[in-house]
């Protein structure tokens, strides 16, 4: 089974991530990931530009951390599989950006006073992919890279066609999907989902109220307790179907041993959906 990562500390996070790249590319720039994590930190430290710190309280830089962390293990188990089409350095390199600034859009300028990046729910996908767009051209990246990064960063939208999305072939695609993936395991998997619950609505209930009169869609929940409410409904009728049909399957490479060993991920979210339910039962009684 896995080791436990403190996804609080960016440090443990990024060691683990170098570990990986090391094993799978001994001969790398082993300067690239501490790089890649000091540009991320930055933009969400308010570092970088006239962007302030994030203040989104549930899509915050740890939740960034723990998409990371899977992702990153994903990947690795899959290199280990020796799946084709075989990841290549520069695939992971593309990767591990698009999951570190895939949530870049929740971010404010400092002219920006009103409420928290949260009300920038609904769009904050296509901010996000505007965001690595400047940051990485100012980095000198190319621009079949950063179209890369972004189509891997559209992954997580959460109504995304992803059919009509242009990836260059089909390792982006499958570098995308596992963004995707990670994107949903790594947060419902943490230890503190169900506490966090509530403070996802927060969020919706701010993306709903800065859009009001927008014609924007109106929120799918009614309250706090509503969302917890659909959350198992949620994982075993969104979640489950988009990682196992829409993302290929790929979670299956966090299995350990692979391919017929248990999922610490999918493990750690059944126990938060059955601490969701044990809930859900004893209020009802």
């Amino acid at each position: 089974m896995r080791s436990l990562v403190d996804t609080k500390d960016p440090a443990a996070v990024e060691s683990e991530v170098q570990s990986a790249y090391v094993a799978m590319f001994p001969y790398a720039d082993q300067a690239f990931v501490p790089k890649a994590f000091f540009w991320a930190q930055n933009c969400f430290t308010g570092n970088y530009r006239d962007y302030l710190p994030i203040d989104a309280r549930y899509h915050d830089f740890e939740h960034t951390l723990q998409g990371t962390l899977c992702m990153i293990r994903l990947l690795h188990g899959r290199h280990l599989a020796k799946a084709q089409p075989e990841l290549t350095q520069r695939m992971f390199k593309l990767g591990l950006l698009a999951i570190l600034l895939h949530d870049t859009g929740y971010l404010k300028t400092r002219d920006d006073s009103e409420g928290t990046g949260a009300k920038y729910t609904l769009i904050h996908v296509n901010r996000s992919a505007e965001f690595a767009s400047q940051l990485l051209g100012e980095k000198g990246f190319n621009q079949k890279d950063i179209a890369a990064i972004q189509n891997m960063i559209r992954c997580t939208g959460v109504n995304v066609d992803l059919a009509a999305l242009r990836f260059h072939d089909e390792l982006e695609r499958t570098v995308g999907y596992a963004l995707g993936t990670a994107d949903l395991l790594g947060q419902m998997a943490a230890p503190d989902y169900v506490e966090k619950l509530p403070i996802l609505y927060q969020e919706f209930a701010e993306s709903e109220r800065f859009n009001a009169g927008n014609k924007a869609p109106r929120a799918v929940f009614s309250s706090a307790q509503d969302l917890i409410q659909k959350t198992p409904a949620f994982w075993r009728k969104y979640v489950m179907p988009r990682v196992q049909k829409d993302f290929q399957g790929l979670h299956r490479y966090l299995s350990q041993p692979y391919p017929d060993g248990p999922s610490y991920y999918l493990e750690c979210i059944e126990a938060n959906i059955e601490r969701v339910e044990r809930t859900l039962s004893a209020a009802a009684v």
